[in-house]
């Protein structure tokens, strides 16, 4: 008789959201072989496994340190919206941002709790719930912002700042300004070199094409490029609220005090 293990009977679970002891039955039926335990509850008239399902609707759920040292996002992701709201994703979303708060750099989807909690949760909804993407900034030195976009729940950032202190209301206009605009990176650095070359020669062509000269038209390239880091870099980027402040967000902070040195911008299903 083949070995059916506490993990083996789990893994059944999460896959088909039937109950313990049917899924036990069923591995026993099959000799221990998932595929086959799942050809089983198929032939019951489960139609397909949880796991199966697309999961492409959910919501992003962050945690943030009593003392604002650190934060983390987790994607938690389902097949309808309706489950996405619901409390009990919201419980295993706060429960895994919590674990991952705790350590930043685990797999929280295979700790013991919040894989149990999953298990349930797809039992309990019917839905292939799972953590998605995850994200998480320390900064023992500064302060690490969160932002939650409250409107669609979908949308999550995380802010590291120095320099000074940032205050509640500015992380929440730079995480909506981040959630709004959607960046590429903090700075033109952090804009893909390829891309940037590709702009460039792009502008450069366009500028020969009109009959300018070689210095020209690298002149003309160069404010072309200007402009599209305007629309890519973060630092670069016009502030989306212009009646808080009218300029960039690098002087946007510069006014406050204070500098931003990463982030990271969680979006269900990007």
């Amino acid at each position: 008789m083949a070995d059916i293990t506490a993990k083996l009977v789990n893994d059944l679970r999460a896959k088909t959201g039937q109950g313990m002891m049917e899924c036990k039955k069923a591995l026993v039926e099959s000799g221990g072989d998932m595929d086959k335990a799942i050809a089983y509850f198929r032939a019951k008239g489960v139609k397909s496994s949880l796991t199966e399902r697309a999961a492409g609707e959910g919501r992003i759920i962050g945690a943030q340190s009593p003392d604002k040292k650190s934060a983390a996002l987790v994607e938690v992701n389902c097949n309808t919206d309706f489950t996405a709201k619901s409390e009990p994703v919201q419980k295993v979303g706060a429960m895994a941002a919590a674990a991952l708060l705790k350590n930043t750099g685990g797999n929280v989807s295979e700790e013991t709790a919040v894989k149990a909690e999953l298990t349930i949760v797809s039992q309990t909804t019917g839905e292939n719930v799972q953590v998605g993407k995850t994200a998480a900034l320390s900064n023992p030195a500064g302060v690490v912002g969160l932002y939650l976009y409250a409107i669609t729940g979908k949308i999550g950032v995380i802010m590291s700042f120095s320099g000074g202190v940032p205050s509640d209301d500015l992380i929440k206009q730079i995480g909506g300004h981040i959630a709004f605009a959607r960046p590429l990176g903090l700075n033109r650095d952090a804009v893909p070199a390829d891309l940037v070359a590709k702009e460039r020669a792009i502008a450069v062509q366009e500028a020969q094409a009109t009959g300018k000269p070689p210095a020209i038209a690298e002149k003309i390239a160069e404010g072309k490029l200007n402009s599209f880091f305007a629309e890519r870099a973060l630092l670069d980027q016009a502030f989306f609220n212009v009646q808080v402040f009218t300029g960039t967000i690098a002087n946007f902070l510069k006014q406050n005090g204070v500098t931003l040195d990463k982030y990271v911008r969680l979006e269900v299903g990007q």
